[in-house]
């Protein structure tokens, strides 16, 4: 479940920064969202 969002956002993430660069909003936007999606596997993962 986690996994399979996870890795669609990172694989979205790197298209962004491919397309409009590392430092662009809409990339660190995205990358913000893949850190939240991480951060709430772990925290289930820890349970």
């Amino acid at each position: 479940m986690y996994c399979d969002r996870i890795e669609l956002k990172r694989k979205q993430m790197l298209d962004f920064a491919e397309k409009y660069g590392f430092t662009a909003e809409i990339t660190v936007k995205c990358s913000q969202e893949l850190d939240k999606l991480l951060n709430c596997f772990q925290m289930n993962s820890e349970e």
